[in-house]
């Protein structure tokens, strides 16, 4: 039976499972001492022996057996109550272990010990390596903002430039691709920030869809846009970033022409469905357009998708309690829903 099958298991059900364990480890010798019965009746048999002998004989051998089988038992139970510990403190478990007088034993205990203390060094590296990646990344992306407001700012000042309105979409997506990173930081991190609160609904999505004003006129995507006089419990912040990231990934795979829609669902409360008239996602696609990294074929032949934008979108409603979901035809459009409502929040944010 498994290890972690039977640490998990009731104590009466566990007490029964090593008892089975202890027997099937020591068969061996139960057989052995079954057949010296045997050997030993087959020879009180021949030689016409007192059966009172025989079975005093018998007697003594199962009392002496018997103390015999529970001391080892006994042995065998500490050892296992003991080894359940081995996850919280490995090293420290092998070695308050019993003595052993077996030389395979001794030597494949120092083995991993020795083994688990090569681990525990490799571990420490790679979070400290890990650590100081993260500072950095976190450092160079908090200092590219300058020059990314430097040049807005050279934008807004002369924005008669014939490739002004170029120029400013280019650097909103900038914008978005660094805060993306952040954000994609700051999840990851354990102990993200939430601050509960009634959030007005409209307001979210009015800012989001004035910060991506440019890319709607420059691409020429009408917005059709429902107000829907919704107050939701939720983390302002982040649902700003969920709904700029599903907003901006309808921007970025809508054609010229094309239409975004906002609106709440007729259905069902709660439910904000942002819908596009875009290139729509392959239904083989789908199932894994939630993993990190993956961009899927529409990405790789655009060259416009990180593999992140989706991934980081589920781990932030996953966070707030809310739910996504992602309906999409080739070649029609995408239709993504927010089901604010509220769910158990998941315990490692």
């Amino acid at each position: 039976m498994d290890f972690k099958r039977m640490i998990m298991m009731e104590p009466t059900k566990k007490w029964a499972a090593i008892f089975i364990a202890f027997i099937k480890a020591n068969q061996s010798l139960l057989i052995a001492y079954i057949l010296n019965v045997l050997v030993f009746s087959f020879i009180y048999v021949l030689g016409r022996l007192p059966v009172y002998f025989l079975l005093f004989s018998i007697e003594l051998s199962l009392f002496l057996g018997s103390c015999l089988f529970m001391f080892q038992f006994s042995k065998y139970y500490k050892k296992f109550r003991l080894l359940e510990r081995l996850d919280k403190d490995p090293i420290g478990t092998l070695e308050q272990l019993p003595a052993s007088q077996d030389i395979n034993e001794v030597f494949w205990r120092l083995k991993i010990i020795k083994l688990i203390e090569e681990n525990q060094q490799i571990e420490k590296k790679n979070l400290q390596r890990s650590s100081s990646q993260m500072d950095y990344f976190t450092l160079w992306l908090h200092q590219i903002k300058t020059p990314i407001s430097a040049i807005s700012l050279l934008i807004q000042r002369d924005s008669q430039t014939k490739f002004s309105y170029q120029m400013e979409q280019e650097l909103l997506q900038i914008e978005n691709y660094t805060h993306m990173a952040l954000n994609y930081l700051k999840i990851e991190q354990s102990g993200s920030d939430l601050d509960f609160e009634q959030v007005s609904l409209d307001r979210v999505i009015k800012e989001t869809v004035k910060k991506f004003s440019i890319l709607f006129i420059y691409n020429r995507i009408q917005l059709d846009y429902q107000e829907t006089a919704a107050v939701v419990l939720s983390d302002e912040k982040w649902l700003r970033v969920l709904v700029e990231q599903i907003i901006s990934n309808g921007l970025k795979y809508t054609s010229e022409g094309g239409v975004i829609r906002i609106y709440m669902s007729p259905k069902k409360d709660q439910q904000l469905i942002i819908e596009d008239t875009g290139i729509g996602i392959r239904s083989e696609d789908l199932p894994r357009i939630f993993e990190r990294g993956y961009s899927g074929f529409n990405g790789r032949i655009h060259e416009k998708s990180t593999g992140l934008g989706l991934f980081l979108s589920q781990e932030i409603t996953k966070r707030l309690g809310h739910d996504l979901s992602i309906e999409s035809t080739l070649g029609k459009g995408t239709k993504v829903t927010i089901d604010l409502a509220r769910k158990p929040l998941i315990k490692d944010y």
